[in-house]
Order: C-alpha cells, then sequence, then structure tokens
C-alpha cells in the first residue's frame, strides 16, 4: 500500500502555504530521494496564455529551493504541444512560460523544453506496453538523473481528468510522441447537436475540418489531438468511440512508465482552481470542485487515486464525468496499475503542522 501525505489550503500567521507546502516535501521524502549533483527536472505545464488555473510560480520556487539546499540541479520542464498554441515550439514555449511567471529571477532555476526548438529532441525508451513498444520522450527529461513532477489535478476533456500519470505520460512525451499516443481517439460529431458556429475548424491545427450544415471530419488528416472537443461550446464534438477512450488513456500510462523509466523521483499535485478541461487551453472555466489541498508520494497512481477520491468525497459527485460523459477517468488509472506503475490502494497520511494540531 502506498502512502501520500497530504495538507490542506489552511494557513496562518505563524505558518503560511508556502511553509506548509515546504515542511510537505521534506515529510514526502524529498531529502532522502534526491543527492548533490543531480539534473533534477521538474516536470510541470506553463499553463497556455490566458488561461489562469496552472500552478503559481511561488510554490515551484519552494521546490527549487529544497532541491538546490541539497546541492542537487533543478531545471523546469515541459515538452511541446501537438496542438496550434502558445507553446508548440521552443520560442514561443519559452515566451508563455515567462509571461507566466516561471522566469530564473522568480523561480530560482532555468527552463529548458525538453524536446527542443520544434519538438523533435527525443529519446526512444523501451516500455513494451500492451499499446507502444517504443516511447519518444522529450530528451531534457529522458537525460535528467531524477524527476520532481508537480501537477495541477483536474478535468480532461478526452480522458476524464489530468493528474500525475497524465503530467508524466502525455506531458513529457515530444511531438512525435504525442502524436503516436493520440492516434486512436480521433473525435465524432454529433450532427444534431451542431450548430456550424466554426469554431472546431478555426482552431483544428491540421485544417482537417470543414462546417457546412455541420462539421464533417476528415480523418485522413485528423491527428486526433482533441481540440476540437475542447473548444465546442455546444457538446457536439465527443472523443471519439469507447475503444479509442481507453486506448488513449492506457497509451499514457505506458508513456508515464517510459517517462520515469525507474529513475528516483517524487510526485506532487495541487488540487486547486479544479477546472474540468486542461490548462493547453487559453481559458479556463469556473472550477468543479473546492480547493481541497496538496498531496505528494512516491506512487503516481497512489497519488491520482488519492486526488480523484478527495475530489468525488467534497463534491457529492463526479465532476469530471458530468463535464465530459464519455471520457471515462478510470480506465487510466486501472491500466497504469496494471503495467507495474504503481497502486490505486494507499494510506492517507495527513502533515501535522502546529496549525493542524490546533483545528484539530
Amino acid at each position: 500500500m502506498a502512502l501520500v501525505w497530504f495538507t490542506d489550503f489552511s494557513a496562518s500567521p505563524e505558518m503560511s502555504l508556502l511553509e506548509k507546502f515546504r515542511a510537505l516535501l521534506r515529510e514526502a521524502g524529498l531529502p532522502q530521494i534526491f543527492r548533490a549533483g543531480q539534473l533534477v527536472a521538474v516536470k510541470l505545464h506553463f499553463g497556455e496564455l490566458g488561461n489562469l488555473a496552472y500552478l503559481r510560480p511561488n510554490y515551484v520556487r519552494v521546490a527549487v529551493e529544497e532541491l538546490q539546499r541539497l546541492g542537487a540541479k533543478p531545471f523546469l520542464t515541459d515538452a511541446n504541444t501537438l496542438y496550434t498554441g502558445t507553446r508548440s515550439n521552443a520560442v514561443d514555449h519559452l515566451l508563455t512560460a515567462a509571461a507566466n511567471g516561471f522566469v530564473l529571477e522568480v523561480v530560482g532555476a532555468p527552463v529548458i523544453i525538453a524536446d527542443g526548438l520544434r519538438g523533435t529532441d527525443e529519446v526512444e525508451i523501451p516500455v513494451d506496453g500492451v499499446y507502444v513498444k517504443r516511447a519518444k520522450i522529450g530528451a531534457a527529461v529522458a537525460l535528467a538523473d531524477a524527476l520532481l513532477v508537480l501537477t495541477h489535478f483536474k478535468g480532461h476533456e478526452q480522458v476524464g481528468f489530468g493528474g500525475a500519470i497524465k503530467n508524466l505520460g502525455m506531458g513529457c512525451a515530444s511531438r512525435a510522441g504525442k502524436l503516436q499516443q493520440h492516434s486512436t481517439s480521433k473525435p465524432k460529431p454529433d450532427k444534431d447537436a451542431c450548430t456550424s458556429c466554426g469554431v472546431c475548424a478555426r482552431f483544428c491545427p491540421v485544417d482537417a475540418i470543414t462546417v457546412v450544415e455541420y462539421a464533417v471530419i476528415d480523418y485522413a488528416r485528423c491527428q486526433g489531438c482533441g481540440q476540437c472537443v475542447a473548444v465546442c461550446q455546444f457538446g457536439a464534438m465527443g472523443p471519439g468511440d469507447e475503444a479509442a477512450v481507453e486506448v488513449l488513456a492506457g497509451k499514457i500510462a505506458e508513456y508515464a512508465k517510459a517517462a520515469w523509466n525507474g529513475r528516483p523521483a517524487l510526485f506532487v499535485s495541487f488540487i486547486n482552481h479544479v477546472s474540468p478541461d486542461c490548462d493547453c487551453w487559453g481559458m479556463n472555466r469556473p472550477p468543479v470542485a473546492p480547493d481541497i489541498g496538496i498531496l505528494a508520494s512516491t506512487d503516481p497512481v497512489a497519488l491520482d487515486q488519492a486526488c480523484m477520491d478527495l475530489v468525488l468525497q467534497a463534491v457529492g459527485h463526479d465532476p469530471f464525468l458530468r463535464a465530459h460523459p464519455e471520457a471515462r477517468w478510470e480506465e487510466q488509472l486501472a491500466h497504469a496499475e496494471r503495467i507495474g506503475l504503481g497502486s490505486r490502494s494507499y494510506e492517507l497520511r495527513r502533515l501535522l503542522t502546529g496549525l493542524d494540531r490546533r483545528k484539530s
């Protein structure tokens, strides 16, 4: 049974949230996991321009300081996106990261785009999975000595939720790796729900959609990125058939195993600003769950399961399934456990600070 550490977002004049986060990192074992001289990839999502749900750089600064205190050499990283946006090449990606506060002067560590200028800097890692035999991982992640994965827990329009597994699997993949994962999850238009507004066609990165009376997809061109699913405000684009959703979830889990590749790692997730969609969009819809807390574990599967359980308990229903009825999240966790990425069984251990003791 995996151990998952937890602290809520309460604070006091004696202990700010940043200090609680620092205490959580130490209690979860960061000083024992990382060591002097290691090049540590701090994997996170820098946020698309216009999206305000991504992690605050202030938290990242604390993590960087804790690694540097040990003599490690952290750098912030993410791989370029498959879709057209403000992070599809290293130049735009770095400018977006800077605009959102992820610069050396703020976070204390450099930003290195994992798969390089055009998303082609990759290392193939054998995984021998059900769906993937060799994963294409961004070189900066693949060549790092250790990983600290910082995740904003949220919904996702294609696989139900985005947690540590997705941050690791999809987030560390090169552009070719992302294409390999999306290749079987092509969306399906609903003629009756379509209003012919044309937004899906305007945002399609490969011009695979035409709109006359309703949206029509050219599947020979479609790369399955799911951009049309997210931008449609009328529910007229679904994430494809059931098998395709399961395959995408399975590929993400297998890519996560390849990206981790058995190295020293700690996984941290923040359950706040829980948007129903991925942070890849240049906006964020209102939260579908309250701010709950910060969790950390050496097991990404247990971490994701614990996050999901806390959200379901707090809300009283499944907000992710309600937001995206065809995107079932269970398969991602089930397949991750089947391939040995981690365990869905866990013990949730609350971080006890002076503030927590007074509350109890």
